[in-house]
């Protein structure tokens, strides 16, 4: 009879080997930029909502936030709601308005292309900071995604955190390497299928273990009743405004991550955008509310066993101890999809800044679609090296890391999406104003602390963006004609 690791190893091994197999296939469709980067804009509504949403949540999902509720209690509700909310106003607002402005302002596959040719930005500057920006902040990002990976590999084989880290960096640059953008896009929906069935499965199992509903709740309430109360922190206390305001500004950050936005520019039409908003919107709140449910149901089958960081691993403790090996493997394996869902994406991203608006602005004008290509590849495996680096630390925190990268993207590209998409007076100098002082405001506030400091830094980055683009636009004249009127006819575009 197989041993318990070597079940789950069986598992992992066939799953990745279905991943790599999609990168595989998509190898050979590959011949141009476009293809590696946007897929040629093929994507379907399944596939874009599950890819959107499984790279949206990553590790993050059924790490970071059952972690979180398995601290904080109820707390941890008012971050899913936040995320909920920001989730449906993206795809609202966003999604169908973008996929048609960036294929109307000269068929652009990047956001720094789209931002570029929205202001007829001839200096470059709007399209290399946009790239900076996304290569910096995209290194804390798949850091996080690096560290639930390495944290994944050594809770279930046992073995050190840097072999466990090294195993799950080596295995996303493959399949991210052959196939581009449609392997990272076909592998999130298989993916995200993946994570909500283990999202749901596990607490529901677990509670059943426990005596089922009421006796969760009492297990819970005999630690600390503050658990189950959203408006109280597990020390007793009222949980400040300043609090709930932070959770709830996750959902700012939706507008200005660049590996959801380029899931909106890549459906195959606006039109299927409504069906793909539907679909997402029950995947996001489903899971999300299973990953607090799992943090509270951790409470009652371990009451004071996991502190601090390990807290992180409370759902793989629970698949571990409610499963056979071999669907403990299935299960775990979910927490590699969720890790590798978006880790993948970030790098793809961060490929096309470098490759797109770096290498072929400034070094090479002329690079054929071949070099590109390779160049894409090569900015992963770069991209991944140092990212590999800051997630050496076994003590790194998902979660933190996870909200630093959010609240980067959230203050700094958010404002600036929002207003190009729908403001026509909007100028070129306030969207670099904006990208900049977004950025700079969340990484300044990010080293102070104490009293209106301890608010999460994307809401004043936010805020901050949001007031220099309107104060620099109506300081300055107003567009040029071609760019209203290029603006008029994406309200129109049937594309």
């Amino acid at each position: 009879m197989l041993s318990e690791k070597l079940s789950i190893l069986l598992v992992f091994a066939l799953y990745l080997l279905l991943m790599l197999g999609i990168g595989a296939i998509f190898y050979r469709k590959t011949v141009n930029l476009s293809d590696y980067i946007l897929g040629g804009r093929k994507l379907n509504s399944w596939v874009t909502a599950l890819s959107s949403q499984a790279s949206d949540m990553s590790g993050w999902l059924l790490l970071g936030l059952p972690g979180y509720a398995y601290i904080a209690g109820m707390e941890s509700i008012w971050i899913a709601v936040g995320l909920a909310v920001g989730t449906y106003l993206n795809w609202k607002f966003i999604a169908k308005r973008l996929r048609k402005y960036t294929q109307i302002a000269g068929d652009a596959i990047t956001l720094p292309v789209f931002l570029e040719n929205r202001f007829r930005d001839d200096t470059k500057s709007l399209r290399l900071i946009s790239a900076l920006l996304i290569l910096i902040f995209f290194l804390f990002y798949t850091s996080s995604g690096l560290v639930a990976g390495g944290k994944l590999f050594s809770t279930v084989f046992d073995v050190s955190y840097l072999t466990a880290l090294t195993i799950g960096t080596l295995v996303i640059i493959a399949y991210i390497f052959l196939g581009g953008f449609m392997a990272v896009c076909w592998t999130d929906f298989f993916q995200g299928m993946l994570m909500i069935i283990a999202i749901t499965l596990v607490p529901i199992i677990g509670m059943r273990e426990v005596g089922g509903y009421s006796s969760t709740v009492d297990i819970i309430r005999s630690i600390d009743p503050q658990l189950l109360d959203p408006f109280s922190s597990s020390g007793g206390e009222m949980i400040s405004l300043i609090a709930i305001v932070s959770l709830l500004a996750w959902g700012l950050g939706y507008f200005g991550q660049p590996h959801i936005l380029v899931r909106f520019m890549a459906i195959r039409h606006s039109g299927q955008v409504k069906k793909a908003r539907a679909i997402a919107m029950v995947w996001v709140i489903v899971s999300l509310a299973f990953a607090v449910f799992a943090g509270m149901v951790g409470i009652a089958m371990f009451p004071g066993l996991l502190e601090g960081a390990t807290s992180e691993t409370v759902f793989m403790v629970m698949i571990n101890k409610l499963f056979h090996p071999f669907i403990a493997g299935i299960l775990l394996a979910a927490i590699l999809a969720a890790i590798m869902s978006t880790a993948d994406s970030q790098l793809l991203v961060s490929a096309s800044a470098f490759t797109e608006d770096i290498y072929k602005l400034l070094f090479k004008k002329n690079a054929s679609e071949k070099e590109l290509v390779w160049m894409g590849r090569f900015a992963v495996v770069m991209v991944s090296i140092i990212a590999y680096y800051f997630a050496l630390d076994p003590e790194s925190s998902v979660l933190e890391l996870v909200a630093y990268a959010w609240a980067g993207f959230g203050a700094a590209f958010g404002p600036t999406i929002i207003f190009s998409l729908y403001w026509k007076r909007m100028t070129r100098n306030a969207a670099f104003g904006g990208l900049i002082s977004g950025g700079l405001m969340v990484i300044i506030w990010k080293q102070l602390n104490g009293g209106i400091f301890d608010l999460y830094e994307i809401v004043p980055g936010f805020v901050l963006s949001c007031i220099v683009i309107f104060v620099i636009s109506m300081l300055e004249k107003a567009p040029s004609t071609d760019i209203t009127e290029e603006f008029d006819r994406v309200r129109v575009a049937d594309i």
